[in-house]
């Protein structure tokens, strides 16, 4: 693990979060949308950001952040955001979440597997070359 600023990584970051902030703002009454896909991104927001600052292992990272995003997960169950203090609606209280869901974890898994496929893609791509 380095230290290494990434353009195009942070520029990806800032497109994923602006597609997330979309989807909570605009997109918030398309159940499937809201549910299923802006959890299946986040994972990828979380890997994008941290390769913007981090030259790290890309299938660790991925798995870093499957465990991370279960942990965050799993801290919902707990009703970790009141503990904290955050108060409903605000921004905190959103970003940490407030309802613990299985479903949410089956979609961090998809979002992984979709970030490892990319991964293998392109490493392929790069050995063809």
């Amino acid at each position: 693990m380095k230290l290494k600023f990434s353009l195009k990584y942070f520029l990806l970051t800032i497109i994923i979060f602006l597609v997330e902030v979309l989807i909570a703002t605009k997109l918030k009454d398309i159940f499937f949308v809201r549910a299923y896909l802006g959890d299946v991104i986040v994972v990828m927001l979380l890997y994008t950001l941290v390769k913007s600052f981090i030259k790290v292992n890309n299938q660790k990272l991925i798995v870093g952040i499957f465990i991370f995003s279960c942990f965050v997960e799993l801290a919902q169950y707990f009703n970790i955001a009141e503990k904290l203090g955050f108060q409903p609606g605000s921004l905190m209280y959103i970003v940490i979440g407030n309802s613990f869901s299985w479903i949410d974890i089956l979609c961090y898994g998809v979002g992984c597997l979709l970030l490892y496929l990319y991964v293998k893609t392109q490493s392929i791509q790069q050995a063809l070359s």
